[in-house]
């Protein structure tokens, strides 16, 4: 965050009244606005105002406020909270007040102390900028100046959105640091230096060009997500479960694998040894797209449970703003949010401290405005300014409901904030069935307007054989409760077909190793090929039985075998390997005879 100076002003000073916990009362401060930080005590702790009064001004502090005393000093800034933006960014490691954590570690700083300072940019390294205008053009808010190579990724440096049009007095290529001059901007106010780098308040939501509707999904390369729950480029996704059913691991497979160009983890109020291993699997995550370090397109912020309560809210807000950054430049951007619940808790502990009339189970009746402040930040957008670019945030927001209840206010509120819900299922989880994302509760509202892609980009079939699994999935619930009284013999030959393809749709599709090295993702088209290849199993079930065969015989076809083992395949032909897979299994008769003995001549059954 941003550490303006500390103003000479006497009516900037005032002292401490009262204090309770994060939360301190100061007098003397006739000119505080909320919003505004404020130093507090003689450490110069960062706090926020929340409350004014007309004797009073109620301020929540980010930091530890043990050893504070009444009459200690209270100094006014005159600024927000603000979030310093520019190269950098990828991959460090920041705390809820973008402290950087690998530079307060190698200054010998293993403990983040109270009144712990650092510049969350370094000021010392030199960037070399490449410009990409020229002195006398006019330029304005959201314009691109030039660009800074950072890693493999082209940092593009814009013109500030809260600074006024005019000309370019001067503008040069050459290696600065983020806060020196590139050039100077003159305004109708007078001249605007220009620098790598600026300053924008956490709680605002930077302005676009203007706000584009769902029109492709975000590829997150998980099958049960990405062709049963799809998440569009600029929604939200909301992952409520409870503990041990894979929120953290399904959040890095997301990182990993989708399509986002820049992704940003929040870890907000986890345990601190979770989030440590987590950090230290980000930096040995290999990007699939390059080949380098998943790290050098990402931003971590860590913000655990042991850290003050207060700080929860500001690192996700912090994470946002970063995140719209990048989408400012034209990128794709994933917010991984894990987990909101915890910043919920620390709402409800504010707004206790504060005596503030409490809505359902202690929470703050402004719980669900808040949540939608957040959740609001997302979507894809025309881009401020010059070159025409478009650019996207997506928020997916983890969910800690206690004891697996999705009937508690965060998960309720989020739930109707959110356009997919990826309900993680305590059940599938505890049967070993990963990602347990719980088919009966999860739903997408983005499946409609994305349709017209899927059909374009995928395959024409898309939206029919995702319909038809769908509701195999739902015949498969029923069949069971009737299997629970009567048992599998009482049934039909066709409801034990549906049974036995059900099976198959779980085992062979939706179930996905997040470790494996071929299964771990896989792209729209071969999801496509392998979900047709699982239906045409149960055509191809239902004719052998027809025939006069028995199930039991079918299941052991030599074909159903390879189906099962399709998800190792791997190749450029897979799903050329995998359409013809399923040509076989529409059209087998008995099994040791025909296509049903295996795959043809010349092709084996392994990758």
């Amino acid at each position: 965050m941003s550490t303006p100076a500390a103003p000479a002003s006497p009516e900037a000073r005032g002292r401490i009244v009262a204090a309770a916990g994060p939360v301190v009362r100061a007098a003397g401060l006739p000119r505080l606005v909320v919003g505004e930080i404020v130093r507090v005590g003689p450490s110069r702790l960062l706090g926020e105002v929340i409350n004014l009064q007309p004797d009073a001004a109620t301020i929540q502090v980010y930091e530890e406020t043990a050893g504070l005393r009444i009459g200690d000093p209270v100094e006014a800034t005159g600024a927000p909270l603000r979030a310093w933006l520019g190269p950098g960014l990828l991959g460090a490691t920041f705390d809820g007040l973008q402290r950087p954590l690998a530079a307060l570690a190698a200054a010998g700083a293993w403990t983040l102390a109270p009144g712990l300072e650092a510049p969350a940019l370094d000021p010392q390294r030199r960037w070399s900028f490449t410009t990409r205008r020229r002195a006398g053009e006019e330029v304005g808010p959201g314009d691109i100046l030039g660009v800074v190579a950072e890693g493999p990724f082209e940092h593009r440096i814009l013109v500030p959105p809260d600074t006024s049009a005019g000309r370019l007095r001067a503008i040069e290529t050459g290696d600065v640091t983020v806060h020196e001059e590139i050039g100077r901007l003159a305004t109708a106010a007078g001249d605007v230096p220009l620098r790598l780098a600026h300053a924008w308040p956490v709680r605002a939501i930077r302005p676009s060009g203007g706000r584009l509707g769902a029109g492709e999904p975000l590829v997150t390369g998980q099958r049960v997500l990405d062709t049963f729950f799809p998440v569009a480029r600029g929604g939200t996704a909301v992952v409520p479960g409870g503990f041990g059913t894979g929120k953290t691991v399904l959040e890095q497979a997301l990182a990993r694998w989708s399509d986002a160009d820049v992704v940003v983890y929040v870890g907000c109020g986890e345990r601190g040894n979770e989030m440590a291993s987590l950090l230290s699997e980000f930096v040995e995550l290999v990007d699939p797209r390059t080949g380098g370090p998943l790290l050098a397109r990402s931003v971590l912020i860590a913000n655990t449970s042991n850290m003050p309560v207060a700080a929860r809210e500001a690192s996700v807000q912090l994470g946002a703003t970063i995140a719209e950054y990048f989408r400012d430049q034209g990128y794709g951007v994933a917010l991984l949010a894990d987990s909101t619940s915890r910043w919920a808790e620390a709402m409800r502990e504010i707004s206790g401290r504060l005596e503030e009339l409490p809505g359902e189970e202690g929470f703050p009746a402004y719980l669900g405005s808040r949540l939608a402040h957040f959740y609001e930040r997302a979507g894809r957008v025309v881009a401020q300014g010059t070159p025409e670019r478009t650019g996207s945030l997506t928020i997916v927001g983890a969910v800690s409901p206690p004891g697996g209840d999705f009937s508690e206010p965060v998960t309720q509120a989020s739930l109707r904030l959110a356009g997919t819900f990826w309900a993680l299922d305590t059940e599938l989880a505890h049967a070993r069935h990963f990602p347990a994302i719980g088919w009966t509760q999860s739903y997408s509202l983005y499946v409609e307007p994305l349709t017209r892609w899927y059909r374009e980009e995928v395959g024409a079939d898309w939206d029919e054989r995702r319909t038809e699994a769908i509701a195999l999935l739902a015949r498969e619930r029923q069949l069971l409760e009737i299997v629970q009284l009567v048992g599998p013999d009482a049934l039909p030959d066709e409801d034990r077909v549906a049974l036995e393809a059900a099976r198959l749709l779980r085992e062979a599709f939706l179930q996905q190793h997040a470790l494996d090295p071929v299964d771990a993702a896989r792209s729209p088209r071969v999801q496509l090929a392998m979900l047709r290849a699982v239906l045409a199993a149960r055509a191809g079930l239902g004719a052998a039985l027809a025939s006069g065969m028995l199930l039991e015989q079918a299941l052991e076809a030599p074909v159903l075998q390879e189906l099962r083992r399709a998800k190792g395949w791997s190749g450029d032909d897979v799903e050329a390997r995998l359409t013809a897979l399923a040509a076989r299994l529409a059209s087998w008769d008995r099994p040791g005879v025909g296509p049903a003995a295996g795959a043809p001549p010349g092709e084996g059954s392994a990758p």
